[in-house]
């Protein structure tokens, strides 16, 4: 039986490939074409001729279960590509930029005069009980004044079609290795997708990301050594950690494969003796990354770093601190943080938020948590989430009680009607909810990749995306309208 898009409904939501049942947008019209010439079965086949592919590639995630531990599963992909017409994307990523170097700005302004406290833009006790301001890093001088060298900002789209920022990820952002391998599973099931169209290549993200890494090397060598610190094997983004580190050329550590000598400098152990390592891409939290200057119980990180990078003998990627700015209630003053430092007005806009931390925002966000997302600053990946619209009145109860104790921790944001994508289901295509996480790299230059990893929440009416509960992916398409 053919697919059939008749009876594709969007209930509403603003899709990215469909007007409307059966009317396709002006550039997916040819993807539409192609998938109205197959079949169910053929549907069928081809996604699961991607699953086989991603098995044998090895492409997985991990995830963390209380009953059995550690898990490792392949990582869930779906083919149907998301489609975004160059010209939107170009303001898009423009208005990213922006917000990168804004952000920046307000990092080292922070670790130095603090102006924007001083001057009253941003609250002095925002400030004082950020969990992720750290003092040890006060004076310090990274290359550039860059902080975030890797930001990954999540972007959603509402209902009327308008783009938004969901929140900034400013600490160890993931998920660009699913964005290489996304588009790599899809050229396998879709070839002559290719023919019709001509997405924007990402597959030079490796050597950029190299390069910007490379621009914070204390040393001017032709080729500066560079390591990717990782936790080890169990991380969930362990996957991640190893392919980067492969296609950049560069060495994946563990703590205990580095060690800080008496010249203040880092070194790496060999089995022909140590090597300097210039310049170190770190998937480790701040908390651990150094025992000598933060957790001391910490086996994780290399005693001695901080004290390397101080001195200006090592690179480090994102730098500790960082996340100051990776925070709820941070980023609901992103808007006042991009006026102060660049004088502009943003180039895309934050979700609505009301901060709890005012007494009359607060009494908005008690008075509607049936209609509200309610978010605590510092928690990722979905969890410590207050879902209004599908809450129980003990959950409204318990978020209450929350938000009274400990006001500056938590924001409340309208419930977004999210845009979605066709999605293989069984033998049909059924809409389901998507998110967009770009990349933006900041060195020397500033890069912004051409898309970014597009989450899809594959559980039918979910709005959550993240894969440890049960989101996936698709490969995401920057497409010039007059090839198509």
């Amino acid at each position: 039986m053919s697919i059939d898009l008749t009876r594709y409904s969007t209930n509403d939501f603003f899709d990215e490939m469909l007007e409307r049942p059966n009317r396709a947008r002006t550039w997916s019209k040819q993807l539409v074409a192609h998938l109205r010439q197959m079949d169910d079965g053929e549907l069928a086949a081809r996604q699961a001729s991607a699953e086989l592919a991603i098995k044998e590639m090895g492409i997985t995630f991990t995830v963390y279960n209380e009953q059995d531990g550690t898990i490792d599963r392949n990582w869930p992909f779906d083919i149907v590509p998301r489609i975004i017409p160059r010209q939107e994307w170009e303001r898009v990523a423009a208005g990213l930029r922006q917000r990168v170097k804004a952000l920046n700005l307000f990092i080292d302004d922070l670790y130095h005069e603090q102006r924007i406290v001083k001057e009253g833009v941003f609250p002095a006790e925002v400030l004082k009980q950020s969990k992720n301001f750290r003092p040890q890093c006060c004076g310090v001088n990274p290359p550039h004044r860059v902080w975030a060298h890797i930001c990954g900002s999540d972007l959603v789209r509402d209902r009327d079609g308008t783009i938004y920022v969901l929140e900034d990820n400013l600490r160890v952002p993931s998920g660009v290795s699913y964005m290489l391998e996304n588009r790599l599973v899809t050229k396998r099931v879709f070839p002559e997708l290719f023919e019709d169209y001509a997405p924007l290549p990402v597959n030079d993200y490796p050597t950029r990301l190299y390069e910007t890494l490379a621009s914070l090397s204390p040393r001017k060598v032709k080729r500066p050594v560079v390591a990717v610190l990782t936790p080890g094997i169990y991380n969930s983004a362990y996957f991640e950690h190893a392919y980067l580190a492969q296609e950049m050329g560069a060495e994946l550590v563990e703590g205990r494969d580095l060690f800080v000598d008496s010249d203040d400098k880092v070194y790496m152990r060999t089995i022909s003796g140590p090597q300097r390592v210039d310049v170190i891409y770190r998937r480790i939290d701040d908390d651990f990354i150094d025992p000598e200057v933060f957790r001391p119980d910490s086996a994780l990180g290399v005693s001695g770093l901080i004290r390397a990078w101080k001195a200006g003998n090592v690179g480090l990627a994102n730098a500790p601190g960082a996340g100051v700015a990776d925070d709820k209630v941070v980023y609901a003053f992103v808007p006042e943080i991009i006026k102060y430092y660049l004088n502009e007005a943003p180039g895309i806009p934050n979700v609505p938020t009301y901060r709890c931390m005012y007494p009359d925002e607060q009494k908005y966000v008690l008075d509607h948590l049936e209609e509200l997302v309610v978010k605590p600053a510092n928690e990722s990946g979905g969890y410590g989430m207050l879902m209004g619209p599908t809450s129980t009145k003990a959950e409204r109860e318990t978020f209450t009680k929350l938000i009274r104790k400990d006001p500056r921790n938590y924001i409340g944001q309208p419930t977004l009607g999210i845009s979605t994508v066709p999605t293989v289901v069984g033998r049909d295509l059924e809409p389901r909810h998507v998110d967009l996480r770009p990349f933006i790299l900041s060195g020397r230059d500033t890069l912004v990749t051409a898309g970014g990893l597009t989450r899809v929440a594959l559980r039918k009416g979910s709005l959550v995306v993240n894969s440890s509960q049960g989101g996936g992916s698709k490969d995401t398409w920057i497409v010039d309208m007059e090839d198509n």
